[in-house]
């Protein structure tokens, strides 16, 4: 994916704005998407880095180790970090699509498959 974070940016935005409960806020000093006052994901814009929450990281790291890992601050929080120059966008949107659904009540869930299935 392109590192020109205006881009970045409106690709997060387009994706996870429409999700049901998603609002973007600040976080310490970076934005991040929240649904149920809890982060979905957070852009890094120092190190063009996507800190996005996951249940499966080791599967992703797994898969692309340049592109998905952590460091030890997440060790023991779920979330994986995202290499925003190497990431597909087709990888980046089933990423945060998952993380909204494990966010997600199960209202907003429903909602969600009213509207976009």
């Amino acid at each position: 994916m392109a590192t020109d974070m205006f881009a970045f940016m409106q690709f997060l935005r387009s994706t996870l704005l429409p999700l049901p409960g998603v609002t973007e806020k600040m976080h310490v000093n970076d934005p991040a998407f929240y649904v149920n006052k809890k982060i979905v994901a957070n852009v890094k814009l120092k190190d063009q880095l996507l800190a996005v929450h996951t249940l499966e990281r080791d599967k992703w790291m797994a898969a692309d180790p340049d592109t998905f890992f952590i460091t030890n601050h997440y060790l023991n929080y779920k979330y994986m970090l995202v290499r925003l120059e190497t990431v597909s966008p087709d990888d980046l949107k089933t990423l945060l699509i998952t993380a909204w659904y494990c966010r997600a009540t199960k209202k907003l869930i429903g909602e969600y498959e009213r509207l976009f299935k």
